[in-house]
Formats: structure tokens, sequence, C-alpha cells
């Protein structure tokens, strides 16, 4: 029996941090053994917003790198970057003139990267969710794990797919509707910046966020540096944000004997007998946070430092991701009419 095809992307920004991993990659990493799984590096859709590309070689490498280190197995799933698979551009030409201006305009993300970037809304901003369709399209995927923030594009992938197969398919689907796919090996987890102030950031707050390459003494110096407070005014208080995300973050990284412990001392303590001492706990939580990523940074290092077996790697992915493009574009031509011979 064949498994269920899944497909995500990453887009090579910033640095991978403790939120993206407990966010996405944890998941994969159970995914990777039930799934057919996609994953790409989208260093295209990067360009949207970062056109200078001097650090992009340089950051597409380490994305593949620390995936690998967090426990991806490029033998077990397709692991590729985006403009490997020139197909993708193809059947993103064949999806634009099934998309109309007006829709495009209105989709939410386009709207807030226009304020963010109003000296650069270039046309490949405007027809971000056609390429992205056509990014889960040409695997033919089945499956796409996605947050709130990407529910309408993917609702627009399904429109293209619906518009291309009425137009050119007579009644055969070519291109399957994705479905989103809130998959989750576990309870949601929520990651902070280490000063309260919304999520982690892959390129902003680098000093209020945990990036998997962190050094260890720069590590202890994010979290002692981590927001805390004076201590609850009475026992068994409710914890601020901000001290509630010290914990999460203990719980994923520390023993259940240790997170106990501070959990008490905080509960037992009140104004005039503060009990729980938060230089202590993020003296201890630092250290094993340093233990936790350790091994991450040590493979993700020892891959960039050898390009040759890593580009072995990429290579080897590219492969298989154009052989299932391949297939795709094929179908494709035959129910467009642009296969001559």
């Amino acid at each position: 029996m064949s498994k269920e095809r899944v497909l995500t992307g990453i887009r090579p920004t910033g640095f991978l941090h403790l939120g993206n991993y407990f966010g996405a990659t944890r998941n994969f990493l159970q995914m990777q053994q039930a799934y057919d799984c996609y994953v790409f590096v989208a260093d295209w859709h990067s360009l949207t917003t970062h056109p200078d590309t001097k650090e992009l070689q340089n950051s597409v490498r380490r994305v593949v790198a620390e995936n690998i280190a967090c426990g991806l197995n490029p033998d077990e799933i397709t692991l590729y970057v985006q403009s490997d698979v020139p197909e993708i551009s193809e059947l993103y030409l064949y999806l634009n003139m099934l998309a109309y201006k007006g829709e495009l305009e209105k989709t939410t993300t386009f709207k807030e990267k226009v304020r963010q970037h109003p000296d650069n809304v270039n046309a490949g901003l405007l027809t971000y969710p056609v390429l992205q369709a056509a990014d889960i399209l040409i695997h033919r995927a089945g499956k796409v794990p996605v947050g709130k923030d990407q529910e309408q594009h993917l609702e627009m992938a399904r429109n293209f797919a619906q518009r291309f197969n009425f137009r050119y398919g007579a009644g055969e689907e070519i291109l399957p509707e994705p479905q989103a796919f809130n998959y989750s090996g576990g309870e949601l987890i929520k990651i902070l910046s280490l000063d309260g102030n919304g999520k982690m950031s892959k390129s902003e707050n680098a000093m209020n966020t945990i990036y998997l390459c962190d050094e260890a003494d720069l590590l202890r110096k994010k979290i002692m540096k981590a927001k805390t407070d004076q201590g609850p005014a009475e026992p068994n208080s409710p914890k601020p944000d901000y001290i509630e995300n010290l914990f999460t973050l203990m719980k994923l990284v520390s023993s259940a004997d240790t997170v106990a412990k501070f959990e008490t001392d905080y509960n037992n303590s009140s104004t005039g007998n503060v009990v729980i001492r938060y230089g202590d706990m993020k003296k201890q939580l630092a250290e094993d946070m340093v233990n936790f990523l350790q091994p991450i940074r040590e493979k993700t290092n020892e891959l960039l430092n050898n390009p040759e077996a890593l580009g072995k790697v990429m290579q080897a992915g590219k492969d298989k991701a154009r052989a299932s493009a391949a297939e795709t574009i094929r179908m494709v031509r035959e129910a467009v009419g642009v296969k001559y011979y």
C-alpha cells in the first residue's frame, strides 16, 4: 500500500530556532515514518522579499544541514531545493494563466508584504500564492501542513487545481486538490521570545531567540537575560506569559524532577516568602539547553564543513524531486495540448 504524500517548504531566511524545531521539524521526524514526505527549501520564494542573494547559497546549505542534523533522513524523504526543480516554474507559468489579478491582490499576505515593503511590490510578490500552488501540485501532494496564515494560500491552490482540471482535464483529475494537514505528534507547543514579546523569530530579536546553531556561551548569555520578575504575590498564582515560557522551555529539555522542583518552588512562593530563585532556574535551563542543542549544532557544522557530502545529499534530493515533477509535467503538457510530437 503506497503512502500518502505530504509536502512542506522552508524559506532560507534567517536561522532555524527552537520554535521551528518544536513547531514543525519535530512533527516531520515522526511523519517521515508514516508518509511519503517532500520537504523543500524555498529559495525562489525568498527572492520576493530578499532580492540580495549574497548569502543565499550559505543560507540554503545551512537550512538543509540543520534539518538533517535535527533528524530528517534524506534516504526516507525527498529533501530538495526549489530552484533545482525547473518543472515547478513551468507549472507556475500555466497556473498564472488561471490566476486573476483581483484575487491575488486580496490575499492577506500580499497586503501585509506591501505594507512592509512598499518600495518592492514586485510581480513575484503578487503571484506568490501561484508559485506556492505549483510547489504543491507539481508533486500531486494530497496533504500540506499549514498554519492559520497559510490556509488562504492552500485554498487558492485548490482553486487553481479545480480550474486546471475543468479547463484541461476533460473530466479527469490531472491535479489533485491538496488538503490542509494539521499533523501533531503531541500537544501544540508555543514558544515565546525570551523577552516575552511575541514568538521567536528567524531574523529578528536575535538575543531573544534560541537558534539551533547557538554556541554554548551565547545560549547561557541569552537565557540568563530572559525576562523574569520578583516572584508571585500569592501561592499557586497563575504564571505571567514570560514566566510560563521559561517553564515551557524547561519541560522541553530538562528532566521531570528538575521541572517539578521549580514548579513546587513557584507554587510555594509569595510576597515576603519567595522560594523560587529565577537565577538558579535559568542557570539550570541554560545547561540543559546547551546539552540538548549540542548534537544538532555539531552535526550541522560537520555537514557544512564537508560541502562535497552535503552536495551529494542535495543532488540525490534533486533527482528524486525531478523524477516526480517530470511525471506531473508530462501529464500537464498533454492536457494543455503543448505536446507536439
